[in-house]
């Protein structure tokens, strides 16, 4: 899906920007956190001693669906740490972005925030966003006849491929984390490299001495696939399906945010398991508001939105897979096209 080129006025966001500001919702919420900080930490030990109490046991599958839920939320907050939301200092984010990286989930801080910064940069972009550069799925049908080989059969169904595929997320994201920090591709590569060895270190040691090799390697299977689908299907609905944009689009940055990015409607219970990624409007426009405030914001860029006459795209949690797997759908059409011309020629 694309859009045609338009809006102007680079005044509109700084008038936005005022409301926001006026109304404290950039402020740092510290009681928030340190409250969030805990209930991780907290979360965390009750699923280490969970593992360690079921021992050898294949109960140890139904560990490993937990391990992959917290894991998931201690990532939620490695994304706020990323966007300086927790804390004023860069030094106190950058602590907690490491830690609940690096350490505890296996994935690189430093890698992760050159790629998302591209992104908010330039969000739905086909050339310049990160997020619609990925090998195994297309988001345009132009991308689709780019694709190759086994890719290129994914990409003919990636709309049946898209749910499973993300079981594969958490492995691909330490795999990919690995080999940044190892080539140098990040600031701090040395501790980095560091933090990411005593993860995988004592994670592979915890689960085989406490496991049979079957078993260890059925938790690992099951905790990282669970890890995988639920980052994936957290972030997935927040621009899967929204217009995607070419050099040709000409939008302020209050239009290119707004424009490309999609909210999911709900309650508290959304708000946590998706880890505010629900807000993802809001959160694009002001990318370092504390995750308690998007709530709050979110009537204010609505209402100014409609008086700008500016589409706000938002729908249930549901619907917007039902968007993500349609526009995906589309986007691989002229492969099946293609095939089906092949198939008729050959008879």
């Amino acid at each position: 899906m694309t859009v045609d080129a338009a809006g102007k006025r680079g005044s509109d966001f700084a008038e936005l920007s005022r409301t926001i500001k006026q109304a404290g919702l950039l402020d740092r919420r510290i009681g928030y956190y340190t409250f969030r900080l805990a209930g991780n930490a907290l979360a965390l030990a009750l699923a280490v001693t969970a593992f360690v109490v079921v021992g050898n046991s294949w109960w140890q599958l139904a560990v490993a669906v937990v391990m992959g839920v917290v894991f998931t939320q201690l990532a939620f907050t490695g994304h706020d740490a990323g966007h300086r939301q927790i804390f004023q200092s860069r030094k106190g984010n950058d602590l907690v972005g490491l830690v609940h990286g690096n350490l505890l989930t296996g994935v690189s801080y430093g890698w992760w925030i050159g790629k998302h910064n591209r992104h908010h940069a330039n969000p739905n972009h086909i050339d310049e966003d990160p997020d619609v550069d990925i090998s195994v799925l297309a988001f345009t049908s132009e991308q689709s006849l780019t694709k190759k080989g086994i890719f290129r059969f994914i990409t003919k169904h990636q709309a049946i491929f898209f749910f499973p595929l993300l079981l594969l997320e958490g492995f691909s994201l330490h795999v990919i984390s690995v080999n940044a920090v190892f080539r140098r591709q990040v600031k701090g590569w040395a501790l980095e490299a560091a933090l990411l060895a005593v993860h995988f270190v004592g994670y592979l040691a915890a689960v085989f001495l406490v496991m049979s090799p079957l078993k260890g390697v059925l938790f690992i299977l099951v905790h990282q696939g669970i890890f995988g689908l639920y980052m994936g299907v957290s972030f997935a609905p927040n621009h899967k399906g929204m217009p995607v944009l070419t050099d040709e689009h000409q939008f302020d940055f209050l239009r290119k945010q707004v424009l490309t990015s999609r909210n999911v409607n709900g309650n508290w219970f959304t708000d946590l398991a998706l880890g505010g990624l629900n807000y993802q409007i809001e959160h694009h426009l002001f990318p370092s508001m504390p995750r308690p405030n998007l709530r709050r914001a979110q009537a204010l860029v609505h209402d100014f939105c409609e008086q700008h006459s500016i589409s706000y795209a938002k729908c249930g949690l549901f619907r917007s897979y039902g968007y993500v797997l349609q526009h995906l759908h589309e986007a691989g059409a002229p492969l099946r096209g293609a095939a089906k011309l092949a198939r008729s020629a050959s008879r």
